[in-house]
């Protein structure tokens, strides 16, 4: 398949994908507090992509939650090309994206996070994964999620789950804290072995994300909680942001290719304490 091609189905998947979180979210606010939009370019000067991204904020069910676009392409700066795969040979890259991070109100509904992206250099790969980081320990909660991931992964390949839950476990660790960002999930990179089979393998990550967060948000948006599963929440948070401002590689990525920094910030929560 033309790589051009490629690119175009990829990059219409994620966007499709947005409008679709997007749709579920507000359904779940009922409409009442909606996204705020800002789209974005990667170099003002000349067209080298860009984005969208959209936040809402102080919802009812969501404390905060940014749904990411972006199609951007260029060169690689010279310091950066050595990180990475391809990009030694030539440094002109096209990538595009979508990431999801949700900061719930209610502290007993966890954290979700979520992104599949899709990067070309001399050679063509995908990436992503899916992992949740509750504030209080739920093991029936914990047990469902990694069953759903373990029967999706197992439509594609029965390697998959427990080679990307391993992956995810030690990606998602705080080495400074000595202690997991959260309960795990999944994590892939550098899929490139068969587009069709990897781009099939993608979609239903997307797919199976939109149907783990609304059950798990269906479940437990009514349950009561106090204020001292606030804090713990705060707390927990911090930890979250600790992981992602020093170890995240999207991160990195964004930064270090001109992305936007509100955007690839979005995934910060909204408030954290540190004790």
């Amino acid at each position: 398949m033309d790589l051009e091609i490629k690119q175009k189905l990829t990059s219409n998947w994620f966007k499709s994908l947005q409008e679709m979180f997007c749709k579920t979210i507000g359904d779940f606010e009922k409409n009442k507090i909606s996204f705020k939009s800002t789209t974005w370019r990667r170099n003002l000067k000349k067209d080298e992509g860009g984005g969208e991204y959209r936040i809402l904020k102080d919802g009812k069910v969501f404390d905060k939650v940014g749904v990411n676009f972006s199609k951007v392409y260029g060169k690689f700066p010279k310091k950066f090309q050595q990180n990475i795969p391809g990009a030694q040979k030539d440094p002109r890259f096209w990538a595009s994206g979508i990431s999801v991070v949700m900061h719930m109100k209610n502290p007993l509904i966890p954290a979700m996070h979520f992104n599949t992206r899709y990067i070309c250099t001399t050679f063509d790969w995908f990436g992503g994964g899916i992992d949740v980081t509750p504030s209080k320990k739920d093991n029936k909660e914990k047990e469902v999620f990694h069953k759903i991931l373990r029967d999706m992964c197992n439509r594609h390949d029965k390697n998959y789950y427990k080679k990307y839950k391993k992956w995810c476990d030690e990606y998602f660790y705080l080495p400074h804290r000595k202690e997991p960002r959260g309960i795990g999930g999944i994590f892939f990179d550098y899929k490139k072995d068969n587009f069709e089979k990897n781009f099939k393998f993608v979609r239903d990550v997307g797919v199976t994300f939109e149907s783990i967060f609304q059950k798990i948000i269906s479940k437990k948006i009514k349950k009561k909680w106090t204020s001292k599963d606030k804090e713990n929440q705060y707390i927990k948070r911090g930890r979250y942001a600790e992981f992602n401002l020093l170890y995240d590689r999207g991160t990195k990525f964004g930064l270090q290719t001109g992305g936007n920094v509100e955007g690839i910030l979005m995934s910060l929560p909204p408030h954290a304490k540190w004790k």
